[in-house]
């Protein structure tokens, strides 16, 4: 995978200093592999490879020669021919043409000559068209007859020429592509031994588009390079710019339209697609739309390895991490299930071959799927895309792709990570008000004292706030979360969003001005799309409802009248009851919902209409409420797509929260790929506590009970506090990853910016071992650290090169139990 430029090397690392008041080292090789690529691809330039028509060599086991082999004729059999091209497998060359070809011929096999004779070696040939193959070999021998190839190639401009061993090593392996040659779209005919050939490197970017669908049953690399072409480029500001290119069909009325963003401040790029009618008549089938559909190489012969991660179903393992060699001609698909963008599986990967790699990120806020496809030579092929698309569009319609996000990095995989976390940071967590979430967040609630809200009433949810404050437990936010709405059922029975007042006096209003007077936020849950019998959505709006009648129905955020509805009366409660947190949930499984409104030539466009509607509403949310934070929930963490993150934030990050090793798994796992999360308990105890506690806190604590340790809660809170700024810097799991109840596990985050950090360690109930070891992360060795426990009494002095050497000795004599080591530089 063409993860690197060499051509950097020696040069010293880039710094940039980030507005979250951190520093992220962004090496210049992982920037120049961003240009390079977006030229490739958005420019249609190969840097380095000048002239519109040549071969570039991509790989050979020996030079390739052009009209000859060693200055004599290439010989098949007893025919001697003076044009072609002499390669040695294992050879990929990359034909590039002045013009759309039509049609390819040669003769090819393996040459004859002193060192082959006697039938050795042996090698399968092919042509391909992206990554199509249009023509394939059985097994060639030296001395077989000569094969003449015909190939109807459509109009490309760009092909392969691919020799493969034929299983038994490449010893003799030379062969001919002798009289090869294309005949062009307007009957010229190019004699490929006659193109200029580019040096050969290893693992170019090459100019091919990297997305890909079928049209009318055509595939788009035929297509799009004779449609309308514009190209547009606007700098949005000083770290990014927009790259749009736009392909009109003048026949059938399509425009596709491929929106970029790159990165200057990181090596990102990120792209999307849309699609629309601008034809007066419906289009033929769209299918197979792949918004990424691309190859790349490998700059060394280590093995890919693909890092990745199960998704949320409320268990212990939610978000645990698994790595797999991708070995060749393996093939490895990834999907969620049921709609749901990060249940059972999680659409952030992580492709490392050696020193260097690639973050790979799909979002999409429906039902994905990923492929990864290692062929039998140094490439791998990501694909991906909405998992199902064959449809027409009617006239004036759009539909759009999932976000694909690409992150070319050199180092290692933990640090491609932080500086994932650092993009986060920077270009991606909400900001309302035009500021990052205030780092730490405590909320509290009554949910598992009155059945989430529906036992819940104005006097005793006052009760609950004013016991907290009363004792000197500072909430950022009283959470009311399902059930404060009329409903006939209990909380689930979910349509008719109007405030219960025979429970709630005045509306929740009369709760949310005494959380003010307090210098508190309100949190209110709500849960819009799920609509269930008996409700007045249900009822007044069936049009609106996907489903079958009797059974809980999907609002179906892709029909403009119930979303205007939805947005109007959401926007009016949050104005009327003095909602400061938008929560919005999302209990059900709407894959199918989706499909089942689908005809034959129309499957996928359901789905792709309710998400782009989806983001409008919230979008116009938070146009409305722009000082407004919305947390993104859906029974737990099933919904946290990047899209959905750039607009949300995951306050719960999975409904599994009372056991403690595996949320103590969730932290270790999680804070890879996202800095600020939450989650929440009502346990009491301190290892239960520290277990969950991360950015946002939920304290579900009973507050009617005046024995509680209260002192210990604020002790525990007190040292959360202190630490909390240090969650936006960068992350180091210390452990492996383990669910084993007989093992310890820790993790650090380091701060840069603030020169100070915090270890996290905790001995599990059944672990026999009163003492570990941990080897710190990320400090400057030589600056001296001053160290305390938060278990003990003092300080002690240790440079970093100790701490990150011999590392920091932790001893807890007793099980399931925790320390916090924290540490700052001395100055």
């Amino acid at each position: 995978m063409r993860f690197a430029v060499r051509a950097l090397l020696g040069i010293t690392t880039l710094i940039l200093s980030l507005n979250a008041g951190h520093s992220v080292s962004v090496k210049p090789e992982s920037m120049l592999e961003l240009e390079r690529w977006v030229a490739a691809k958005f420019e249609e330039k190969v840097p380095g490879v000048t002239g519109e028509a040549r071969i570039e060599v991509i790989a050979n086991h020996d030079p390739v020669q052009l009209n000859q082999r060693g200055g004599k004729p290439m010989r098949l059999g007893n025919r001697e021919f003076s044009k072609g091209l002499y390669c040695h497998a294992n050879s990929r060359l990359n034909i590039v043409l002045p013009k759309a070809a039509t049609r390819f011929e040669a003769t090819v096999g393996i040459d004859s000559n002193e060192q082959t004779s006697g039938g050795r070696g042996s090698v399968t040939a092919r042509l391909m068209t992206g990554e199509a193959v249009e023509w394939e070999s059985d097994i060639l021998r030296e001395g077989m007859p000569p094969l003449d190839v015909v190939v109807n190639l459509g109009r490309v401009q760009e092909f392969s020429l691919v020799v493969n061993d034929g299983g038994d090593g490449i010893s003799c392996d030379q062969f001919d592509w002798a009289d090869a040659r294309v005949t062009l779209e307007d009957g010229a005919v190019v004699w490929l031994g006659d193109l200029p050939l580019s040096p050969q490197t290893k693992g170019p970017i090459t100019n091919s588009l990297p997305f890909s669908f079928k049209f009318d049953g055509r595939r788009s690399q035929d297509l799009l390079r004779s449609w309308k072409i514009e190209r547009t480029m606007l700098e949005l500001d000083d770290n990014r710019r927009e790259r749009t290119i736009t392909y009109s069909d003048p026949d059938s009325g399509l425009v596709v339209r491929w929106f970029g963003i790159e990165y200057r401040d990181f090596p990102v790029i990120e792209w999307t697609l849309s699609f629309r009618n601008n034809g007066a008549e419906d289009t033929p089938i769209l299918s197979d739309i792949l918004a990424i559909d691309s190859r790349f190489e490998r700059d060394s012969d280590a093995e890919y390895v693909l890092h990745h991660h199960t998704g949320d179903l409320c268990t212990a393992d939610s978000y645990e991490p698994h790595q797999e060699t991708l070995s060749s001609r393996k093939t490895r698909t990834i999907a969620n299930t049921d709609g749901r963008p990060t249940q059972s599986a999680f659409p952030y990967f992580n492709i490392s071959a050696g020193n260097e790699g690639m973050i790979f990120v799909v979002s999409w806020a429906g039902q994905w799927s990923s492929n990864f496809l290692r062929d039998e030579e140094n490439g791998l092929t990501l694909q991906a895309g909405q998992e199902v698309t064959h449809l027409r569009l009617h006239p004036g319609e759009e539909i759009r792709t999932p976000m694909i996000v690409l992150m070319f990095w050199n180092g290692n995989v933990l640090e491609s990570q932080n500086l994932w976390r650092q993009w986060m940071i920077v270009h991606n967590i909400p900001r309302p008000g035009g500021k990052l979430p205030p780092l730490p967040q405590l909320a509290a609630c009554s949910s598992h004292q009155f059945g989430e809200m529906i036992h819940a009433n104005r006097d005793n949810q006052i009760f609950f706030i004013d016991r907290y404050l009363e004792e000197k437990l500072r909430l950022d936010y009283w959470w009311m979360d399902a059930g404060w709405y009329i409903n006939k059922t209990g909380w689930p029975n979910t349509g008719t969003w109007e405030v219960d007042t025979a429970r709630f006096p005045g509306g929740l209003r009369a709760i949310t001005d005494h959380i003010h007077e307090k210098g508190l936020k309100s949190l209110v849950w709500f849960e819009p799309e799920r609509v269930t019998p008996g409700t007045w959505l249900y009822e007044q709006h069936p049009e609106w409802l996907l489903g079958k009648d009797g059974d809980q129905k999907l609002l179906n955020l892709g029909n403009p009248e119930a979303r205007q509805w939805l947005t109007d009366h959401v926007d009016q409660l949050i104005n009327e009851q003095g909602i400061d947190l938008y929560r919005q949930d999302f209990n059900m499984d709407p894959l199918g919902y989706w499909r089942d409104n689908d005809s034959g030539d129309r499957q996928g466009i359901t789905e792709n209409f309710h998400v782009q509607g989806y983001f409008a509403y919230w979008d116009e949310l938070r146009k409305r409420h722009p000082d407004m934070l919305i947390d993104s929930c859906a029974s737990g963490g099933r919904r946290n797509d990047l899209e959905t993150l750039r607009r949300a934030v995951p306050l719960l990050r999975s409904d599994y929260i009372m056991e403690p090793v595996g949320n103590q798994c969730h932290t270790h796992a999680l804070s890879l790929w996202f800095p600020f999360y939450g989650t929440g308990t009502s346990k009491t105890d301190a290892y239960q506590i520290w277990s969950v506690l991360c950015p946002h806190f939920i304290a579900c604590w009973d507050m009617r009970e005046k024995g509680l340790d209260y002192d210990l809660f604020r002790k525990i809170l007190g040292i959360w506090l202190s630490i909390a700024p240090c969650y936006f810097g960068d992350y180091y799991p210390l452990t492996e990853y383990t669910l084993a109840d007989d093992q310890w596990i820790a993790w650090q985050f380091h701060h840069p910016g603030r020169f100070e950090g915090f270890v996290q360690a905790f001995r599990r109930a059944n672990s026999p071992y009163e003492s570990a070891r941990f080897q710190m992360k990320g400090l400057d060795p030589a600056s001296k650290y001053q160290v305390w426990n938060s278990n003990q009494e003092g300080m002690e002095n240790h440079f970093g090169a100790e701490l990150m050497g011999s590392g920091v000795l932790v001893s807890l004599p007793e099980k399931a139990s925790t320390v916090v080591i924290q540490y700052r530089v001395v100055k």
